[in-house]
């Protein structure tokens, strides 16, 4: 399936009524005048809620698509969180993010007296330390209206020398408190040493009264840290670089550091604060190692999640309960044997085994629904999506793409025949031909790209598609079709359900086909009936709904 501008997972295999292994599966019914409206729902054809996913992105080699957050369900999770009306910049007042900030900064404020008195008591120093991004400063425009989650070092020096950044909300109340009681206050930031001047001005625009040039630390320029700071390689991780510098505050400059506030767990690994406060944000990951030697299990991650694919569990779950976008994909580089370029595994991966052993365990029972139709001469059919159900636009959307759809790039992948075969399905189709059904495609690319892809699928081994009975979606110049009109609520704009439900109602009753298999990636391929079984490909890569 592909947006509708031109486009969960195992191969889920809907049957009358019934549950086939692990899968579920929903009966056939009429065709719904408005898609999945009319009183039915579509019960069984929805995307799971829970996962357990690991912050590393080894889950990813569990051969179980449907398992992995779908990457667009969390983006749109991560908006609801943040009050992001889909331009990708916060709302700056009020947000399911601003209410658990303050929920969080309240109780630290609360406390602030008493752990001053405590230390004037014992005769220490007390001091906090915090983190610079998402923490006193806040990244989320930058990494989504600019960036779209896609991290990139030169446009991030932008914003850190011009200084753009707003403060982490609630934020600036806390510290300038702790200020003014007392407490000595020290930054301590992954941005490098050319990045400090910037950084301190950007704090002291926004409202901090209290970092000073010598008590705020950044990453040292050059290759040779520090003399207070030991690396086990000449590379320093985060967790070496953050925990030696807190030793170095504590043992060398005196102080107690009483509170360490960030919100990455390497920026609260390693000690030397007597207490540590992980703030909210799924927007990015930064994960480092333990010390050697060191084992810190509460400083971890997240590994069950509840999540509606809609999006609307920002508005209840807490920031830690929406899945890290970071490493959901990497979750998914696993799954599809991505080593980090953005390329699958053609031939070996989580996503190849969990496809072929589910094609194996589909492509007989196709073959003698096939079969038993040709018998019959009920002119049986089988009707197949394109994009991740044909042809594999997994390179396009991360190597290319990088998760972001882009409808130019997206156009040019298509025009020229790039997309290879969905592992194993060209097999499939030839078996459903060879057993007397009819192969019919129906995709949402537009009819500017039907030519193409027919060329594509001819090339990868799919001859058996024909230009008569392959469906591609109108553009917004072109007149729809004479059967989808009184199917679309807002016609002529159709949604996906009322597209391809209406087409399959189309080749059942205008054409005469009985549909008994109709295969897709996307759960809005599947809803809307007039298909005798909904067989679902995994895909956790895209969403649409």
């Amino acid at each position: 399936m592909r947006r509708p501008t031109p486009r969960s997972t195992g191969l889920a295999v809907a049957a009358v009524g019934s549950i086939i292994g692990s899968l579920v599966v929903a009966s056939a019914s009429p065709a719904l005048a408005h898609g999945d409206a009319g009183g039915r729902h579509d019960q069984t054809l929805t995307p799971r809620t829970h996962f357990v996913m690991a912050a590393d992105g080894s889950s990813g080699a569990r051969a179980d698509g449907a398992g992995i957050p779908n990457i667009d369900s969390v983006k749109k999770t991560i908006y609801s969180y943040y009050g992001d009306p889909g331009t990708g910049l916060a709302n700056r007042t009020s947000s399911p993010y601003i209410s658990e900030m303050g929920r969080i900064t309240g109780g630290l404020r609360a406390q602030l007296k008493r752990t001053y008195a405590a230390a004037e008591r014992a005769g220490t120093k007390p001091a906090i330390v915090l983190d610079a991004d998402d923490t006193t400063l806040w990244t989320y425009d930058m990494e989504v209206a600019d960036m779209k989650f896609v991290f990139d070092p030169v446009r991030q020096d932008y914003w850190v020398q011009h200084q753009l950044f707003p403060a982490t909300p609630t934020m600036v109340d806390l510290v300038n408190e702790a200020d003014a009681m007392g407490f000595t206050i020290f930054g301590l930031t992954g941005r490098g040493a050319a990045q400090k001047d910037a950084t301190i001005g950007n704090l002291k625009d926004v409202g901090y009264n209290a970092f000073t040039p010598d008590h705020y630390f950044t990453k040292w320029a050059g290759s040779t840290p520090p003399a207070y700071i030991t690396c086990a390689t000449a590379k320093c991780t985060t967790v070496e670089y953050k925990a030696g510098t807190r030793k170095h505050i504590e043992q060398d400059l005196g102080y107690d550091i009483v509170l360490n506030i960030g919100d990455q767990w390497s920026d609260l690994q390693g000690g030397h604060a007597d207490r540590n406060v992980k703030l909210p944000n799924p927007t990015y990951y930064l994960p480092s190692p333990d010390l050697p030697g060191v084992s810190e299990p509460r400083l971890a991650p997240r590994t069950h999640f509840t999540m509606k694919p809609d999006g609307s569990s920002g508005l209840t779950e807490s920031g830690e309960g929406i899945p890290n976008i970071d490493s959901v994909k990497k979750t998914i580089a696993t799954y599809y044997g991505d080593l980090g370029t953005g390329i699958a595994d053609k031939t070996s991966s989580p996503y190849v085994t969990e496809l072929a052993a589910l094609e194996r365990r589909t492509t007989q029972r196709l073959v003698n629904e096939c079969r038993q139709g040709a018998r019959s001469g009920s002119k049986p059919a089988v009707v197949f999506d394109a994009d991740d159900t044909t042809l594999w636009t997994y390179d396009m959307e991360v190597a290319d793409m990088k998760f972001v759809f882009n409808p130019v790039r997206q156009d040019y992948w298509v025009q020229n025949k790039l997309f290879p075969a969905t592992p194993g399905m060209p097999s499939v189709v030839k078996a459903v031909a060879d057993s007397g059904c009819t192969v019919i495609g129906l995709t949402g690319r537009n009819t500017g790209q039907k030519a193409a892809t027919l060329a594509n699928l001819h090339e990868q081994g799919y001859p058996q598609f024909s230009d008569d009975l392959y469906f591609t979606k109108w553009r917004s110049s072109e007149t729809p079709p004479a059967y989808m009109q009184g199917h679309c609520k807002a016609y002529p704009t159709c949604t996906t359900i009322e597209y391809k439900s209406t087409t399959r109602a189309h080749i059942e009753q205008d054409l005469g086909y009985d549909v008994v298999a109709n295969l897709g990636d996307q759960y809005s391929d599947l809803i809307g009936g007039h298909a005798d079984r909904a067989v679902k490909l995994p895909n956790p890569t895209y969403y649409l709904p």
